[in-house]
């Protein structure tokens, strides 16, 4: 086997483990004490600050982490034209996310709307911009599937 096979192969395996084992992310609080007020990690102090307890915080950050997470993994690997689509709830999750994380704001999932709205905007008249630019060629590949379709299978005469 190749290099170049062989390395697709590991990175293709090393994206389905993690696809594989990122929904058990959503169950670290469980592993958390419901009474713990801060934990010391190598990132520095984490407290609880507007949830309460760290078990509460770890349940929404993972809650918003996940998906984004998936999501990224998506939008990474997809060969299609429509993938920018990914974009709008991508853009979502990362303000839910930045919101769990900014503890000063109290509402979460709540403002989050208004700041992706732009953001949905520009990648909708992108990917219309794309798929009319694209209309002729998938016209023209039906065509030739229809023609491929006739020559096989050609209509006798008289």
């Amino acid at each position: 086997m190749d290099s170049k096979r062989k390395n697709s192969l590991f990175i293709g395996s090393f994206i389905a483990l993690l696809i594989l084992f990122s929904p058990y992310l959503l169950f670290i609080n469980k592993g958390i004490s419901e009474d713990l007020k801060s934990i010391d990690t190598i990132f520095g102090i984490i407290s609880a600050g507007y949830y309460d307890t760290i078990y509460l915080y770890a349940y929404w950050f993972f809650s918003k982490f996940v998906p984004l997470f998936l999501l990224l993994i998506w939008f990474l690997t997809c060969k299609h034209w429509w993938v920018h689509a990914i974009l709008i709830p991508i853009t979502v999750y990362l303000f839910q996310l930045i919101s769990v994380i900014n503890d000063s704001i109290q509402y979460v999932d709540e403002v989050e709307f208004i700041y992706t709205v732009p953001i949905a905007v520009i990648i909708v008249v992108i990917l219309y911009f794309i798929r009319s630019k694209m209309g002729i060629y998938i016209l023209a590949v039906d065509l030739k599937d229809e023609m491929d379709e006739n020559m096989k299978d050609p209509k006798k005469i008289g």
